[in-house]
C-alpha cells in the first residue's frame, strides 16, 4: 500500500534535515582545524589555543608582581572605555591589556566587537590579526593583515604606542609597519615564503627605525632562505650594519649579524644551549636552528625545535614557526 503524500513529505523533509545537521556539523569541524581547534574550546578554559601539534597550550602566568600590575592597567582601561563608550582607542586598550594577561581568546573577541563598531578603524583587524596569530588562526590573521593594509593604503603612518614600554620609553613601531610585519609572519608560518618575503618588502618601506628594519629584514631573510632564493637572502642583509641603536630587537640583530658573517657549528650549539627563557631568546633559537634546515641538517633542525619548544615560550613567535616547521616535517613523513 502506497504511503499518504503528506506521509512521504514529512519523511523527506525530515532526511533532509538529518543531512544538512550533518553538513553543518562537518563544516563546523573543518573550520575547527583550520583554526588550530581554538574554536572547539570551552568558555572559561584555561586553555587558550590547540597547537599545529595536538597539544593544549594553557594560558601563561606572569609572576605575582606582574600579574598585579597587568591587571591593574586592565582594570583603567576598562574604566576609560566606560567613561569614552564610542572611543575606539580605548576599546583597543582593553583588547590589548586583556592579551597581555594570556587571555588571547578573549582579546579575540574584544577586537571581534572593534571590528563590528568601527569596520573601517585598521587598527581593530590589525591587533585581531596579532592575537588570530597567537592562537594559531594564521588564515584568519592574513584576512585581517590584508584588510589593515588596504584600509592604511596611501594614508600617512602612525606610532603605535607600546603597551609595555620598552627600557628607554621609546616606542619602536608604527601602525603600517606592525600590518605588514606580522602579514609577513602569518604568511611565513603558513609555509607560503613568496608571499611572505612580499609583505616584508612592503614592512621594510615603512620602517623607519633600526629596531624595524632589523625585525623585518630577518622575516624576508628567513622567507628568501626557505624559498631557495639564497642571492636574494643575501642581498637583504646589506642594509644592517654594525653600528645600529637597537633597542628592542636584539636577538633579531644578533642574528643578521650572524648570517652576515657567517654561522659556525660551536656558535649555534651555544646558543642553543643557553635554553629559551622568553619571547627574545625564543627568536633566537628559532633563528638558529632554521639555519640547520636550509643548510640540509634537517635532523639537527628538528632537535632544535623540539628543543626550543621545552621553554614553554608558546605565545612567541619563535616558538610558533618552530611549531609549524615540525608540523609540515610530520606530514611529509
Amino acid at each position: 500500500m502506497s504511503q499518504p503524500s503528506f506521509v512521504r513529505v514529512r519523511r523527506a523533509r525530515s532526511a533532509r534535515l538529518r543531512w544538512s545537521c550533518v553538513a553543518l556539523c562537518v563544516v563546523a569541524a573543518c573550520h575547527a582545524r583550520t583554526r588550530g581547534g581554538e574554536a572547539s574550546l570551552p568558555p572559561g578554559s584555561s586553555v587558550e589555543a590547540i597547537s599545529l601539534l595536538g597539544d593544549s597550550l594553557r594560558r601563561p602566568t606572569p609572576d605575582s608582581t606582574v600579574l598585579a600590575r597587568m591587571e591593574a592597567q586592565l582594570a583603567d582601561a576598562r574604566r576609560d572605555a566606560l567613561a569614552r563608550p564610542n572611543d575606539a582607542d580605548a576599546l583597543i586598550w582593553i583588547g590589548r591589556r586583556t592579551a597581555y594577561l594570556g587571555r588571547f581568546r578573549e582579546a579575540v573577541q574584544i577586537f571581534s566587537d572593534g571590528v563590528r563598531r568601527f569596520p573601517n578603524d585598521a587598527r581593530m583587524y590589525r591587533h585581531r590579526g596579532h592575537r588570530f596569530i597567537t592562537v594559531r588562526r594564521f588564515d584568519d590573521a592574513i584576512a585581517d593583515f590584508q584588510r589593515a593594509a588596504n584600509l592604511t593604503a596611501g594614508m600617512p603612518d602612525e606610532i603605535e604606542p607600546d603597551g609595555q614600554p620598552n627600557a628607554r620609553n621609546t616606542p619602536i613601531g608604527s601602525l603600517q609597519s606592525n600590518i605588514w610585519y606580522h602579514l609577513a609572519l602569518a604568511h611565513y608560518l603558513k609555509g607560503d615564503f613568496e608571499s611572505a618575503a612580499r609583505a616584508a618588502r612592503a614592512g621594510i618601506q615603512v620602517s623607519t627605525n633600526p629596531d624595524r628594519l632589523v625585525s623585518q629584514t630577518h622575516w624576508l631573510y628567513m622567507a628568501l632562505r626557505r624559498a631557495g632564493r639564497n642571492d636574494e637572502a643575501a642581498a637583504a642583509l646589506i642594509p644592517i650594519r654594525d653600528d645600529f641603536d637597537v633597542i628592542e630587537n636584539g636577538s633579531y640583530y644578533r642574528l643578521l649579524r650572524m648570517y652576515k658573517a657567517g654561522v659556525s657549528a660551536a656558535v649555534m650549539d651555544s646558543a642553543l644551549s643557553a635554553g629559551v627563557r622568553s619571547a627574545a631568546d625564543a627568536s633566537l633559537a628559532y633563528g638558529l636552528a632554521n639555519w640547520f634546515l636550509y643548510s640540509g641538517d634537517t635532523a639537527r633542525a628538528v632537535r632544535a625545535y623540539e628543543q626550543l619548544m621545552t621553554g614553554g615560550q608558546w605565545p612567541s613567535f619563535g616558538y610558533i614557526a618552530a611549531e609549524a616547521d615540525l608540523a609540515r616535517l610530520r606530514r611529509k613523513q
